[in-house]
């Protein structure tokens, strides 16, 4: 069995779901010397999270963004963290909603993603700097 693994900063995105598969891709090219195995990428923040969904209609992630502001608001009353901005809660609870983790199989060398998927940056906050992600590859 093969394991490889990186840590990389990401650029600062701005508030927003945004597609970085092929920034994991290009910062852990040793997946194409695997032929059954498995991709994980871990955020190591608490205000930004990982999922994967849509990759072709960009006004998917618009439409996400949205409906998470609706769904987890800014300014609740019963927000005792609130230190870093009206943004923090929200982001913390986003996060955990979503989640710091995704697992993609690999096959042949290449992920193994459905033909409309790809791999999102969650950014939960307004003013975020870049984030660390660890990308794990293992397998034969």
């Amino acid at each position: 069995m093969k394991f490889y693994q990186t840590e990389i900063t990401l650029k600062p995105y701005k508030r927003g779901f945004h597609l970085i598969t092929n920034v994991i891709i290009a910062n852990l090219q040793e997946i194409e010397s695997i032929t059954v195995g498995i991709l994980q990428v871990f955020i190591k923040h608490t205000s930004a999270s990982l999922t994967i969904n849509e990759n072709a209609d960009p006004t998917v992630r618009v439409d996400f963004e949205s409906h998470f502001n609706v769904m987890v608001p800014e300014n609740q009353s019963y927000y005792k963290h609130n230190y870093e901005g009206s943004d923090d809660m929200p982001a913390h609870i986003k996060s955990a909603l979503l989640g710091t983790t995704v697992q993609v199989p690999i096959s042949n060398g290449n992920l193994n993603l459905g033909i409309w998927q790809g791999i999102y940056l969650c950014e939960h906050r307004d003013y975020a700097s870049g984030r660390n992600v660890v990308i794990t590859a293992f397998g034969t």
